[in-house]
């Protein structure tokens, strides 16, 4: 049988009978979630498999920065490792929008990157939604938001659904992430996610400075970002063609596409703010 709510909003049993508690966040996958036990269960995908693989070998070089697999069930559900800690969901909270925040997330970014050029068995299959369209040397997590991400006492310990980890250049992982974390966005879409005048350049230059990038990792930082910024919205609205319900409410919630073209105008005006601030 499939698992159906109980009377409380935030719980619902499970093929077990067992309850399970429905954790909070998430786009595609909102509301099922769950928690059962130590143990996280979500909606596996053509791609789970092949995830859990190289989630398994990359805990085998000794990080403990990302989600531990347990398996894909019976039920095609797979199951991870529940950690526990923070994981804050919009609008985020004062103190997952600090600074030592930001710059403890671009750490645990990078020890992320060093662990996944250490994994020799890359992907066998992969999710093309997010990936670097330039391909790359290394595994890269591609959806690095701050729903995706566990604190604890204010700084970023795990790294959370890999449903679009792809092999990449690092560089785009780093612009994925700061895209949404720093945030680089249009002031009306942020605030929408409770960011109040975040001062984009100047945490862009952040999150540049704590990951080490060099000159030429910083001119690839704002391709990516200008290659996020005219692509933008592709993703999300072919996903709300396909009828996926978590994208067309997102969508709808956005003011449509026309949140896309903000942002890019938004972009085109403020682009050099962001070229000084990292120069």
């Amino acid at each position: 049988m499939s698992a159906v709510l109980t009377s409380g909003p935030d719980r619902r049993v499970g093929q077990t009978g067992r309850v399970e508690e429905i954790l909070a966040g998430g786009v595609a996958n909102a509301g099922r979630v769950t928690r059962l036990g130590n143990s996280v269960l979500r909606p596996s995908n053509p791609h789970s498999a092949s995830v859990h693989r190289f989630l398994g070998a990359l805990h085998d070089t000794g990080f403990d920065g990302a989600s531990v697999p347990l398996g894909i069930g019976d039920d095609g559900r797979e199951r991870l490792v529940y950690r526990e800690g923070d994981v804050p969901v919009p609008p985020f909270p004062d103190w997952a929008r600090t600074d030592a925040a930001l710059a403890s997330v671009t750490r645990l970014l990078l020890r992320f990157h060093r662990a996944s050029a250490l994994v020799s068995d890359h992907l066998t299959t992969w999710s093309t939604e997010l990936a670097d369209p330039a391909g790359g040397p290394v595994v890269c997590h591609n959806d690095v938001c701050l729903e995706n991400v566990v604190f604890e006492d204010g700084a970023a310990v795990g790294l959370l659904d890999f449903d679009f980890a792809a092999p990449g250049r690092p560089v785009h992982d780093v612009a994925a992430f700061a895209r949404m974390c720093v945030p680089v966005d249009d002031p009306v879409s942020a605030g929408r996610l409770g960011w109040t005048d975040p001062d984009g350049p100047r945490r862009l230059r952040l999150v540049a400075d704590t990951y080490g990038l060099d000159g030429g990792g910083r001119t690839a930082l704002l391709g990516c970002l200008d290659h996020a910024m005219a692509h933008g919205g592709r993703f999300v609205e072919r996903r709300a063609a396909a009828g996926d319900p978590g994208f067309v409410r997102m969508l709808g919630e956005m003011g449509g596409m026309e949140r896309f073209d903000r942002r890019r105008r938004w972009w085109e005006g403020i682009r050099e703010e962001f070229v000084a601030a990292l120069g």
